[in-house]
């Protein structure tokens, strides 16, 4: 191995292969590697100016077996001869590479393997190389973040996760263990990582160089810190979109739109945000409303402003071969190639293909498109729906950007889709940017994403699924999350155990970050409004979706708990001011506010939303009890003010009307 000090950076190279080691930040380190000449100067997630540092750089050992170490801060990293790194908080190793292989001091147990720590095959037929980066296992280790899958689990290790986007999984490559450390996999690549017994193996298919960014810190709420001040933090999130967001699927009309606006006004429930959803346009890729049954969207998006609501609209990235924008945008090359077959990414209710937002020509196209036909109108947001992108079949390999093929790349897209509609509206000087989307990559925070979870069913599993999605993605940085209340696929709205799951789902919901309505109501019985193929009135619409849609007894209950949410204004304004300044998400794991009790790391069913309240959401069918662990402190139950002290756990009353919360004292 031969060993150099470039400035600070530590340079390494041995067999083909550069390693580069530098500080990145408070008690940060930056390692990248290559087998190519020189590194490709891509930032990807770390796009912020950190302050200068002064890490110190020693190399050791001569012609025998050399080795050298960086230190920045509390962070220490050495590697030996054979090019295996180690890494240190404080003193103490919190990682190490895994090396099974000939020669040296490394595991010379099981040097016959041939296993390496970094291994590199090229992609046959292409440039690039997969890459395979082995890590050993630490005991006992527990591991959180990582984004959204759609699994049980809250504590990763033992799982397997495909580094991939789809339709409700979110792949955001930053894991926070409870050994004191955070790991940013800095590489958009599709891949897959496995956090084993044996060892984890991170994995992308197609790059041109390894980069991944660790940091230390004592606890959890400091590792999102320093994440977050080097992959940058969300802005303040707007006041006035701080209470009920109001949608479903579909609203068909501005007539329906306004209807329902008009009665929640008259029923004195203030709603913050209204939501149309998608196929209000003509065609996919029109980026337009369809005027039979939008015929002045301005008049109705004024009388909407003059109630103190904001308008969201839904834009897809799917173009239809018949809209009057396909032909101009593929001439263009401004939609994604396919390298194998018909040129078609998606084929729900059309022929697509999706545009490709890493081409600057097709972000400043589609933004001049919506801007005419929507933002003009006086429209305050973007639902970007379909944000994956959502592919009618995941395979990557057949799929190519403007600069790359989709494998090396992909996970980028859902940033680089929200940034069409950010970058703009920033540069237009409109506040607090905020746009609705269903994916997320790492540093995705920065750009006004509100993510939700996706496409879920409605069931009481999928339901107890969300809160480890949400837990996790404010682990990775996402504190701007939430869901549809009540889960997206509903085949019944009027069968009572959904209704009972719509309400424990919207008690939750009170509790998080972004209050929002939504769903697919079954059954389908409402006809078309018209008997053509295409526009706004051709295709089904759910059940109504409003507080007052489920039956007098339940709209009591969503009106308590809208109360509820009303009255945590202040407090939930801190809380995004925290966001904003430190990454905190708003709803939290128990370790992040108690990372010294052990019992914290165990909870999964329980969370804090903030530093304040502990709640504790039911996820079964006719449970109206339930055990919950109160941390050390006073706590007072809020149903009744009943007086605990923590260290213990407690068995309280669920009626449907109520959701155990417990106030910090």
């Amino acid at each position: 191995m031969d060993f150099k000090n470039e400035n600070g950076v530590l340079i390494a190279r041995r067999n083909g292969e550069t390693l580069r080691i530098e500080a990145w930040g408070k008690d940060s380190l930056r390692v990248r590697a290559t087998m190519f000449s020189k590194f490709t100067g891509n930032d990807w997630a770390l796009t912020e100016a950190l302050e200068a540092l002064a890490p110190t750089v020693e190399i050791t050992g001569g012609d025998g077996e050399p080795s050298a170490s960086i230190t920045n801060g509390r962070i220490r990293a050495t590697v030996n001869f054979a090019g295996v790194i180690t890494f240190y908080r404080d003193g103490k190793q919190i990682l190490q590479e895994y090396y099974r292989s000939y020669g040296g001091t490394i595991s010379k147990e099981s040097r016959c393997l041939k296993v390496i720590n970094r291994e590199w095959k090229g992609v046959i037929g292409g440039s690039d190389y997969s890459l395979n980066l082995k890590f050993e296992s630490n005991e006992g280790e527990k591991i959180f973040g990582m984004g959204q899958y759609q699994q049980s689990y809250m504590d990763l290790k033992g799982c397997v996760l495909e580094l991939a986007q789809r339709n409700s999984q979110i792949s955001v490559p930053f894991a926070v263990s409870n050994l004191g450390y955070g790991m940013l996999w800095n590489n958009p690549a599709v891949g897959s990582v496995t956090f084993g017994r044996n060892y984890t193996e991170w994995i992308a298919r197609s790059t041109k160089e390894m980069d991944y960014w660790i940091t230390v810190a004592d606890a959890p709420k400091q590792i999102l810190a320093n994440y977050t001040n080097a992959t940058g933090h969300s802005p303040m999130f707007p006041e006035d979109r701080m209470g009920l967001w109001q949608c479903k699927l579909r609203y068909r009309t501005q007539d329906e739109v306004l209807s329902v606006a008009r009665q929640y006004q008259k029923e004195g429930i203030k709603i913050d945000v209204i939501v149309i959803d998608f196929f209000h346009w003509t065609l996919q890729g029109d980026w337009k409303f369809d005027a039979t049954y939008w015929p002045d969207p301005k008049a109705m998006v004024d009388e909407l402003h003059s109630m103190g609501i904001k308008v969201i609209v839904s834009v897809w990235p799917s173009v239809d071969r018949k809209s009057e924008n396909f032909y101009p945008m593929m001439e263009r090359g401004l939609l994604i190639k396919t390298e194998r077959g018909a040129a078609q990414t998606y084929d729900y209710q059309g022929d697509c293909v999706e545009i490709d937002p890493f081409n600057p020509e097709t972000r400043e196209y589609v933004w001049e498109v919506c801007k005419r036909n929507y933002y003009d109108f006086g429209i305050d947001a973007f639902w970007l729906d379909n944000s994956e992108p959502d592919y009618g079949v995941y395979d990557f390999e057949n799929y190519r950007y403007m600069d790359a093929p989709a494998l090396s790349c992909s996970n980028m897209y859902p940033q680089m889709y929200s940034r069409i509609f950010y970058d703009k509206m920033k540069d237009l000087g409109d506040g607090n940017v905020v746009n609705l989307l269903r994916c997320a990559w790492a540093g995705s925070q920065k750009y006004g994403n509100v993510v939700w979870s996706g496409d879920v069913p409605s069931t009481f599993e999928a339901f107890y699924d969300q809160l480890q999605c949400g837990l996790n993605m404010g682990l990775a940085g996402i504190a701007w999350w939430t869901t549809d209340i009540g889960g997206f696929m509903t085949d019944d709205v009027n069968d009572p155990d959904f209704r009972q799951l719509l309400i424990r789902w919207y008690q939750f919901a009170v509790y998080s970050a972004v209050f929002r309505m939504h769903g697919d109501r079954g059954p389908y019985d409402i006809p078309a409004l018209d008997d053509r193929d295409w526009g706004g009135g051709y295709l089904h619409t759910g059940q109504p979706n409003e507080l007052w849609s489920y039956g007098e007894d339940n709209y009591k209950i969503m009106k308590k708990y809208y109360d509820i949410r009303i009255s945590m204004h202040d407090y939930i304004k801190d809380l995004y001011k925290e966001a904003s300044k430190n990454g905190s998400p708003l709803i939290r794991a128990m370790f992040y506010e108690f990372p010294e009790d052990k019992t914290c790391w165990e909870l999964q069913d329980q969370y804090m939303f903030g530093s304040k309240y502990l709640a504790a959401p039911i996820f079964k069918l006719n449970q109206f009890e339930r055990d919950v662990y109160l941390p050390a402190g006073t706590w007072k139950l809020t149903s009744d003010g009943s007086i605990y002290e923590g260290g213990q756990t407690v068995h309280v009353a669920a009626p449907i009307d109520y959701m155990p919360v417990f106030e910090k004292m």
